[in-house]
């Protein structure tokens, strides 16, 4: 069978959630870079399997998935090994609740698309920076309650996909992560892993030249 085949940009988030769960279960892929600023995601080739023209996108067993949440979910439940969820079905919805309060309540509404619809530049880093603020008030309220080592308990979830890009994330826009203790705390020691390194924007084989880790 041959390898699954990630449709990537560098610095999408969406994009790191589903890299970082490929590396956690140890599955090889191949990357296929789409250019988000030169509109690649917009071409016919691309749409024709993805028609949101958005990233990532995974070809995999002979199908191909769009949506990070819903790719991740699939992975966990064909490749069960180095398992991302818990096998309790409270805690596997406490996990999902956590992803769902980034995925669907942080991350859209700074995205690219909506920071130039509300005019780019420095109204549109005020836009991110007041709305990542918002969401992570809440996600540390969140983590408060269910986080060990990790943002559920001890092992890794696909909370941990989810968390990463988005500190990232708030990072660019300079949200001052000192308000938010546990995701810091939490979001540190996740970078120790071998996964997240591997999977960060820097170390991507579309990354720019000015970007790329030089470790």
């Amino acid at each position: 069978m041959s390898k699954p085949i990630l449709y990537s940009y560098w610095r999408s988030s969406c994009s790191w959630r589903v890299r970082a769960a490929l590396s956690l279960k140890g599955i090889d892929y191949d990357y296929k870079a789409v250019n988000l600023v030169k509109a690649e995601q917009k071409a016919d080739d691309y749409t024709k399997f993805n028609p949101a023209g958005m990233v990532p996108s995974l070809a995999i067993d002979g199908k191909t998935l769009t949506e990070s949440l819903a790719i991740m979910e699939y992975l966990e439940e064909t490749r069960p090994e180095h398992a991302l969820l818990p096998k309790d079905a409270f805690d596997r919805a406490t996990v999902r609740a956590i992803c769902q309060e980034i995925a669907s309540g942080i991350q859209p509404i700074q995205n690219l698309p909506i920071l130039n619809h509300v005019g780019g530049g420095e109204k549109g880093q005020q836009w991110a920076h007041h709305f990542i603020s918002n969401g992570f008030n809440v996600l540390e309220k969140m983590l408060s309650k269910t986080a060990g080592k990790y943002s559920f308990g001890d092992s890794v979830t696909i909370a941990d996909c989810c968390l990463v890009p988005q500190v990232y994330n708030a990072q660019r826009f300079k949200v001052d992560l000192a308000s938010y203790p546990c995701i810091e705390r939490v979001h540190s020691a996740l970078m120790d892993l071998d996964a997240f390194k591997k999977s960060h924007p820097s170390r991507q084989p579309d990354t720019p030249d000015a970007e790329r880790a030089t470790d």
